[in-house]
């Protein structure tokens, strides 16, 4: 998940234009399977291990972490260069994704001490997120003013918080029982699909490319939920 974010070099090749039209119906996948991996496989699993209660207090304190990041620290994902996005510092914008990532390692690697399958489906949902977050990230700190590889350095270093997230989840597992980090999750995937990435897609004034971004929303639905088809 960390190496995902060299895939933000890729804007050194594309025209802004190009970018936002490739970005945005990504960013639309991604919601469908953020979306998807949360109520398909990660609420379910929680409910396996937990009592109910327990679930949904998780699940909504996952959700609350993520509301705090962005109304605290101002953290917001960036998947297009516009003069809106580039308002934040780009260190602003690294610190948040750096909290944003640790966290995600907590998550995902907590679902992986559960179940290895869930763990593997919990990635693919965040990994559909992670690829246009990166793009979006990286075009927003060229089109700042930030040097090429300056850029891709300091967006890389930020990305190795997912790692770190992960092994202190594991050297946790020892100790405490991981099983609320499955809801914790959900509630993070819940939030950035539904409050962070569907606002930056819905309403546009294209009826093509509503229709584009509709589409590939159910895609990422789908592909969750084939997910869940096959491996049960």
């Amino acid at each position: 998940m960390s190496a995902v974010a060299l895939v933000g070099s890729v804007t050194l090749l594309l025209k802004e234009s190009t970018l936002n039209h490739l970005v945005l119906p990504l960013v639309s996948f991604a919601a469908g399977s953020l979306l998807g991996g949360a109520f398909f496989h990660m609420v379910p699993a929680g409910l396996d291990v937990m009592q109910s209660n327990a679930v949904f207090c998780w699940l909504l304190a996952g959700f609350t972490t993520f509301f705090a990041l962005e109304q605290f620290l101002h953290w917001h994902h960036c998947h297009r260069a516009s003069a809106e996005c580039k308002k934040p510092l780009g260190y602003l914008v690294l610190i948040g994704d750096g909290i944003h990532n640790l966290i995600g390692g907590f998550a995902v690697a907590g679902t992986f001490l559960i179940d290895i399958r869930l763990g593997i489906t919990t990635w693919l949902a965040a990994a559909a997120h992670e690829i246009p977050q990166e793009l979006g990230d990286f075009g927003v700190l060229i089109h700042s003013g930030w040097g090429r590889k300056k850029a891709l350095v300091f967006n890389a270093l930020s990305a190795v918080t997912f790692l770190i997230g992960g092994l202190l989840a594991y050297a946790a597992s020892f100790q405490i029982d991981v099983s609320f980090l499955v809801p914790f999750a959900a509630g993070n995937f819940i939030y950035i699909g539904a409050s962070d990435l569907v606002p930056e897609v819905n309403k546009h004034h294209s009826f093509l490319v509503n229709s584009i971004h509709f589409f590939a929303f159910v895609a990422g639905i789908g592909l969750l939920l084939g997910v869940k088809l096959v491996l049960g």
